[in-house]
């Protein structure tokens, strides 16, 4: 996501700031996620021999370059999977845990079975993103959040869309859409003011949007999507640090699936007055996961019994879909639901994946040439 960001150049609206950590809930305690060799020395989550095997495959993670067969140490990331890769390396069961889900952030463990190559990457990315955050925010963890909150990342994408010729309504009705009598959208249905003389609003009229594609969220094309799950998540008002996490002011926190004894892990974010969110002395806890049971509420109670007291919480539940139709056809191209995870990886690959059903091409995120004496 910060490649895309800095690539669109919509960062220079936006104001980061790094998250102070980045845990796991292993054996019954919240840890913090070892990203280097120093870090997996000193961890509280291994023993003394497992800190000098993890501390070699983190070695090797960070070092590979999938076009360099030096770095790749014999091994067939293609034909190996991750499951052999860690047992290669004497790991147990725990260390598995933390590494394929707060690290390389798989949501359940099919990973363990398929070819080693995506899991070395993610890895590799997450060692990567801490050192860019440590270099450049002075950091400790590999995570920003945007100043003021979420909400200011679509203001960014607001403002260059209008440098670039977009042009935004908002808080207006949608009719649908028209089509050509092949079934293609060419047209959203809305209404468009009616002025007087003076330029005066006195009234609404319909008005169509012409259109070559619409993309949009399921909500607005309930019959053209599926049902694919449900997702339950809490957000709560706290007046303290997340307890076990160094008093950060800010955190996730993971709760790998087996750790639960579920299918699906459990998702832990924390942000504060230290970001602009909350008032001052105040936190944000939001805890989050897959509905597994009939019981959504219940599901959440591993993840909030590590928050401490709680002044206030707000639970909703959500229904989860993902598009069934032909883009290609009816030129409408459809995001999926947010998920549980409080990351923003699910949401990135979704837009790459729009991004190419739309234009037939992958976005090319290459480095653009810096203009002498940019900054």
């Amino acid at each position: 996501m910060v490649q895309i960001l800095l690539h669109c150049d919509v960062a220079r609206y936006l104001e980061f700031k790094s998250v102070d950590g980045s845990y796991v809930y292993v054996d019954k305690k919240v840890h913090k996620v070892p990203a280097t060799e120093k870090e997996a020395i000193s961890s509280g989550l291994m023993g003394f021999l497992e800190k000098y095997r993890f501390k070699d495959f983190l070695m090797y993670a960070a070092g590979f370059d999938a076009k360099d067969p030096k770095t790749h140490h014999g091994k067939n990331l293609n034909e190996m999977t991750s499951r052999a890769l860690l047992t290669s390396y004497k790991l147990d069961k725990s260390t598995m845990d933390f590494v394929g889900h707060a690290m390389a952030l798989y949501r359940d463990d099919e990973y363990l079975d398929k070819p080693a190559l995506e899991f070395v990457l993610r890895v590799k990315l997450y060692a990567e993103s801490l050192n860019t955050v440590v270099h450049h925010y002075k950091g400790k963890s590999s995570y920003l959040y945007p100043m003021y909150g979420l909400g200011d990342l679509p203001q960014a994408f607001a403002r260059l869309a209008s440098i670039y010729g977009g042009t935004y309504m908002l808080n207006k009705p949608f009719y649908g859409v028209e089509a050509e009598s092949s079934g293609r959208v060419n047209g959203v249905k809305s209404d468009e003011e009616v002025l007087d003389e003076k330029g005066k609003i006195v009234g609404v009229q319909p008005a169509t949007v012409k259109a070559k594609a619409v993309i949009a969220d399921p909500s607005y094309f309930m019959d053209k999507v599926k049902k694919i799950g449900r997702m339950v998540r809490t957000i709560c008002i706290l007046d303290h640090p997340i307890p076990n996490t160094d008093k950060a002011e800010s955190c996730q926190i993971i709760i790998p699936q087996a750790q639960a004894n579920r299918r699906s892990d459990i998702y832990i974010s924390c942000v504060s007055f230290a970001h602009n969110v909350a008032a001052a002395g105040k936190y944000i806890g939001i805890v989050s996961t897959t509905i597994e049971t009939d019981k959504p509420e219940d599901e959440l109670k591993p993840g909030l019994a590590l928050l401490g007291p709680i002044i206030k919480q707000f639970t909703s539940i959500s229904d989860l879909y993902e598009p069934n139709n032909n883009p290609q056809q009816d030129g409408v191209f459809i995001s999926k639901s947010y998920d549980a995870t409080s990351h923003f990886e699910t949401v990135i690959e979704d837009v790459m994946r729009i991004y190419k059903e739309l234009t037939g091409k992958d976005v090319d995120l290459t480095p653009k040439p810096r203009t002498e004496g940019a900054e």
